[in-house]
């Protein structure tokens, strides 16, 4: 014990570069151990995936101008006892044709939130990935988005997450929503199923065939299948695409279904039970 004393004390340079080393080291794991602990899969900063340990999947809708798929999407959820997601512009909240949906969308125990009350555009296509709109625009926006959905009976409590217009966003987009304590949510990557809108003649067209295969081709080869999976389809498309992939949902649900998926809301599989 004595030996040990004098040697601390004559090696104090060597002595605080080694307790530095291991504060180092230490505050490395930690971090690391965080980063493999989160359960979610984050794009600039939205989670575009959630936990991927049960077969639990989140059909995410958007709906700004259409909603003829409306009727066929919650009659499928409704035979499959499933739960979904909807996401709806202001713009499409206040249309009178489409108020008895929205009304059972809510009475059927679905998860509504807001998609930009205006379907603004936050960011350029192509170049620098910039902001476009000011600050405030985008909280009065999404402000008018939320007491739209309030207007429903919905109350501002239960509405937590946001998918942007266009699924198009970046990391000061993430931080205003946080703001608004909103988690900014996009749809998982790996399908093509945000393609549904495509017209009958546009060059992007992808049939709903395509679209189907693309999901379960997705779900042989990934290694988790769709677990956690942000699953993004549209409530409606205009009358310019013929080939309407709402008549295939039923398809998809029956599929999914007997793989043993679970569909459940967003805030369902984004929340994080405590175990202790």
């Amino acid at each position: 014990m004595l030996k040990l004393t004098r040697y601390l004390r004559g090696n104090t340079t060597q002595r605080i570069s080694t307790f530095t080393a291991i504060a180092l080291v230490s505050v490395f794991l930690t971090i690391s151990l965080r980063a493999a602990e989160s359960p979610f899969e984050l794009r600039e900063g939205g989670i575009i995936r959630g936990p991927k340990l049960e077969k639990r999947i989140a059909l995410e809708f958007t709906a700004h101008d259409f909603g003829d798929g409306g009727e066929t999407i919650l009659n499928e959820l409704a035979k499959h006892k499933a739960k979904a997601s909807f996401f709806f512009t202001g713009h499409f909240l206040r249309k009178s044709e489409f108020k008895p949906l929205i009304k059972r969308v809510v009475a059927d125990g679905h998860y509504v939130g807001p998609h930009s009350d205006a379907h603004l555009l936050y960011c350029p296509w192509t170049g620098e990935k910039k902001t476009l709109i000011s600050k405030e625009l985008f909280r009065t926006d999404l402000d008018k988005n939320i007491k739209a959905i309030e207007a429903f009976g919905v109350p501002r409590s239960e509405i937590k997450y946001f998918v942007p217009p266009y699924e198009w966003f970046n990391q000061e987009i993430v931080d205003w929503s946080k703001e608004m304590d909103l988690t900014l949510i996009n749809f998982s990557p790996g399908t093509r199923s945000t393609a549904d809108y495509t017209e009958d003649t546009a060059k992007n067209f992808v049939s709903s065939e395509a679209i189907l295969e693309s999901i379960l081709k997705k779900e042989r080869e990934d290694p988790n299948g769709l677990n956690g999976f942000l699953l993004l389809l549209h409530f409606g498309v205009s009358d310019k695409r013929t080939d309407k992939f709402h008549k295939r949902f039923g398809e998809l649900m029956d599929v999914l279904s007997s793989k043993g998926y679970q569909f459940v809301r967003v805030d369902e599989l984004l929340t994080i039970k405590d175990e202790n």
